[in-house]
């Protein structure tokens, strides 16, 4: 009999984050993530359920409305900057900037748009907005062990360094 996801189970699994309206995938983790479940979310919650009860070999696809975990996108978080005002290492598409206010809270920032005369500046969550489909295949399913249990993933054994050699420099 398989192995079922439940409490103090170690998993593995890949999944795909998709945008139901344009099908496009968002996000993919194609190596093995691996968790004891009930122990560390490393999923929203409503995917962290979905899987309960589910066993190796199965996929399931969870419908999440990004909306409810990361609210409605805020236009004021947008920032639209001359290209000459922004330092050259926050001038490609992709990169993180964490930002401070006044009081001292920081956010951070994405760069979302360059071009020859502006940088585009998001602080709202890339999925803000978007309906999306987290595709998850389960690859293994097995007890934790108590080290497991008490990291909440896979322990693996240190590298043997007993038998290094110094090499000159």
């Amino acid at each position: 009999m398989k192995a079922i996801i439940e409490a103090n189970k170690y998993v593995e699994l890949t999944y795909k984050v998709i945008d139901q309206k344009t099908c496009q995938v968002l996000t993919q983790v194609e190596f093995p993530l691996g968790y004891v479940h009930g122990v560390n979310e490393i999923l929203s919650p409503r995917v962290m359920d979905a899987l309960e009860g589910k066993s190796e070999g199965d996929v399931i696809e969870v419908p999440i409305d990004c909306n409810d975990i990361y609210g409605p996108r805020d236009e004021s978080l947008v920032i639209i900057e001359a290209i000459a005002n922004v330092p050259e290492a926050y001038r490609e598409v992709g990169t993180a900037i964490l930002m401070e206010n006044d009081a001292g809270q920081t956010k951070s920032f994405l760069v979302t748009r360059v071009d020859h005369r502006t940088v585009t500046i998001d602080g709202n969550n890339p999925l803000c907005g978007r309906q999306v489909v987290f595709k998850l295949e389960i690859l293994m399913v097995r007890d934790a062990t108590d080290a497991e249990i008490r990291y909440g993933g896979k322990v693996e054994a240190p590298p043997d360094l007993n038998n290094c050699r110094a090499v000159p420099v």
